[in-house]
């Protein structure tokens, strides 16, 4: 019973047809390898991989890129071809004019059926992702190994693009004409636009937080360190979250705060400079003018004055 499990198993994985995706990893799984993989494998197919990068990103865009050295991408090609031997291959995010030399090598190599590339030029966000001289490498080197360049009209949509790449790979590997594999792959991805079932950052009520947080601390204490480290995120995350919802840096916003309760104090009450400044959290006099005179190009006792 057991060995006949195990047999029957086995004479699956045979059947099986493996596609190789290389491209680079999301951190948030809405694009790159991942995704390619969630979709390989959602269609009935099974998906292996190379990691040509890695990225730090958030579902509002990219913050890093780490791309892999060329011939650690080229042992993981390798390594696939070797084993499983896929004949058909999906390729994405390639940043690299070494990595794409060695990913012709590869393919000139290996001979794969099918390879369908999906040029990536810009994020989803915006970020962009190619360089004119590397777009020039992969026209002379690259496109002339592919079966098929891949876009999709639902570009703005992350990593749906991608998604689309990765289906028409599928529907090549199951024998079916380009044509058709096409037309597949759109009516699947029209079906996933339907359920819409996207990954939601919580940047909008992140920054909610932190207004009010600003609102609550600004004037004991205008450090951006302090109020990432009172929402529990990073200060970098934080600045990404106010540029892109609210086009400002933490900083900015910090300090536009802080100068409104600066001029209400100076506008609304008979307080002396000094004591203002010890109220809105300064150190000394000398710290506050300092840092009014940056804000306004005048000394404190100057604007009370043309009030």
């Amino acid at each position: 019973m057991v060995w006949r499990f195990f047999r029957s198993f086995a004479d699956d994985m045979n059947e099986t047809r493996p596609i190789l995706t290389i491209t680079g990893s999301d951190s948030t799984s809405g694009s790159g390898v991942q995704a390619d993989i969630r979709t390989i494998s959602e269609l009935g197919g099974w998906a292996v991989s190379a990691v040509t990068s890695i990225t730090v990103q958030t579902t509002l865009g990219i913050q890093e890129f780490y791309d892999l050295p060329a011939d650690i991408v080229a042992g993981q090609i390798e390594a696939v071809m070797n084993d499983v031997a896929p004949q058909v291959v999906k390729i994405g995010m390639v940043r690299r004019p070494d990595v794409v030399e060695v990913v012709v090598r590869m393919l000139e190599r290996y001979r794969p059926r099918h390879v369908v590339y999906h040029p990536l030029l810009r994020s989803a966000r915006g970020e962009a992702l190619m360089d004119d001289a590397l777009a020039a490498c992969i026209e002379r080197r690259l496109l002339p190994l592919c079966t098929l360049v891949v876009r999709h009209d639902a570009t703005d949509l992350h990593g749906l693009s991608g998604s689309y790449a990765s289906a028409v790979a599928f529907y090549l590997s199951q024998d079916l004409p380009q044509q058709e594999a096409v037309a597949r792959a759109r009516a699947y991805i029209d079906m996933l636009m339907v359920r819409s079932g996207r990954l939601q950052g919580r940047g909008n009520e992140l920054f909610r937080d932190f207004l009010v947080a600003v609102d609550q601390h600004v004037r004991q204490n205008s450090d951006v360190h302090f109020y990432a480290d009172r929402l529990n995120v990073s200060s970098r995350y934080l600045a990404q979250v106010t540029r892109r919802i609210g086009g400002k840096s933490p900083k900015a916003i910090i300090d536009e705060r802080l100068m409104q309760e600066i001029v209400d104090r100076l506008t609304g009450t008979q307080k002396s400079i000094q004591q203002i400044a010890y109220d809105c959290g300064f150190t000394s006099q000398a710290h506050f003018t300092k840092y009014f005179k940056k804000q306004k190009g005048m000394s404190p006792s100057q604007w009370r004055k043309l009030q």
